[in-house]
């Protein structure tokens, strides 16, 4: 029994399946220089840019406040929305309700016409 040998069917691990798709290179070290000072050029670009803005505190005060009104005005909006609704709900069911009046009132006009002394009910 010990000299059974099963083959592996599974020789391609999960781990290296795309071993060969990977480009595995070292960047040289004048390009992460490079990298590396267009990075930190731009981070100080951004904190130049944000220190010359005036009135900071100002700015979020009003941004906390007017994001209090805004979901003051998305909750009142969704109560107009449910109205509205409401409102278009009625609208189709009547016009539904008149379109099925006027067809039950138009079968039974053909069958008075057609077989106006032989109307049976069952």
């Amino acid at each position: 029994m010990t000299d059974l040998k099963i083959p592996n069917l599974n020789k391609n691990s999960d781990k290296f399946f795309f071993k060969k798709k990977l480009t595995l290179r070292r960047k040289s070290k004048r390009k992460l220089i490079k990298e590396s000072l267009i990075m930190l050029s731009f981070s100080i670009l951004i904190i130049y840019i944000n220190f010359i803005i005036p009135n900071k505190i100002l700015i979020f005060n009003n941004f906390l406040n007017n994001s209090g009104k805004l979901i003051t005005n998305i909750l009142e909006s969704l109560s107009y929305l449910y109205e509205i609704c409401l409102a278009i709900f009625i609208v189709f069911s009547l016009i539904f309700a008149l379109i099925l009046t006027l067809g039950a009132f138009s079968r039974l006009m053909k069958i008075v016409k057609r077989k106006s002394k032989k109307i049976k009910f069952k």
